[in-house]
């Protein structure tokens, strides 16, 4: 199989058909004269044709010549639309940009950061993808977002991240659990054998507790009733039958009210940090790059 002309010389040959001058083809394509001249020698012994007769006026083509330009013509303008076409792509790309967030990060942090970042973006959509923590590592992870924030206490090795804020886990219960009039602190065991309601396996709240208990000795009781969403949580927790675990910034509004009354805990670390995440090989830049910025600050 004959091996492919190349694309820089066909669009030499082009530009000397075009302006009858192999130093002007040279300079349209950024070439000094005698690589344009070494170039369109090699496309002449690949193709086994004389392509040009070169004189001192200037250079013209051979009958082949010219036959061989109106074929290159076409391969010509067809790498140009790629290259356009490429572009247009490259910059829809940077006018879009899509994220992930743990759902304690989407409620209660994202909105502050993105409402900052519109004032600085206004013409960039941007998409926030809402998950678990697990399910936006995920999403990180197989490369279906660049940029991702999660609340779980580690992140895996197959990630870089950085540490954009702080959070604390707090105990609430609602006004008609015991709990709600108690004095003295609960202890981990305690915590851990008491009736709860808590986030799903893979949630972040949920392994930064889990992670807690077992640093104090203690282990989480599997018989637990499960929901997905914080809402679901908090109203589960304020009708006085269970406690929960919950972020501090999730449950401010309702222990401000009184819907919810917080519980103090003895020997347990319940802080935690909340990261953005994202491949190491695709560490974020411009827009992307300035978010995890806004978020830190």
């Amino acid at each position: 199989m004959t091996s492919r002309p190349d694309l820089t010389a066909l669009d030499l040959l082009v530009r000397v058909a075009e302006t009858g001058s192999l130093g002007a083809a040279a300079r349209g394509v950024g070439m000094a004269q005698p690589n344009a001249s070494r170039a369109l020698a090699r496309l002449e012994r690949q193709l086994g044709l004389t392509l040009l007769v070169r004189t001192p006026s200037g250079s013209r083509l051979t009958t082949e010549g010219e036959v061989v330009v109106a074929w290159a013509r076409d391969a010509v303008a067809a790498m140009d639309r790629v290259a356009l076409g490429a572009r247009s792509l490259a910059a829809a790309r940077a006018a879009h940009l899509t994220v992930a967030a743990s759902l304690t990060v989407a409620e209660h942090l994202a909105p502050r950061w993105l409402a900052r970042f519109r004032r600085t973006h206004p013409d960039l959509h941007v998409s926030l993808d809402v998950g678990n923590s697990g399910e936006v590592l995920e999403l990180v992870t197989s490369g279906t977002v660049p940029l991702g924030f999660v609340e779980s206490p580690t992140v895996p090795r197959t990630v870089a991240s950085t540490t954009v804020a702080r959070d604390t886990l707090v105990v609430v219960v609602g006004p008609g659990h015991p709990w709600a009039r108690r004095r003295t602190p609960v202890r981990a065991a305690e915590l851990a054998g008491a009736a709860l309601v808590l986030r799903e396996t893979g949630s972040g709240t949920r392994e930064t507790l889990e992670r807690a208990l077992t640093r104090a000795g203690v282990a989480l009781d599997r018989s637990r009733l499960e929901l997905a969403s914080t809402a679901a949580l908090k109203a589960t927790a304020a009708e006085g039958e269970a406690a929960a675990v919950l972020s501090e910034l999730a449950v401010a509004g309702e222990v401000a009210t009184g819907q919810l009354v917080p519980v103090p805990v003895e020997g347990l670390d319940l802080t935690r940090a909340l990261r953005a995440v994202w491949l190491p090989e695709r560490r974020p830049d411009g827009p992307a790059a300035e978010l995890v910025r806004i978020a830190r600050d």
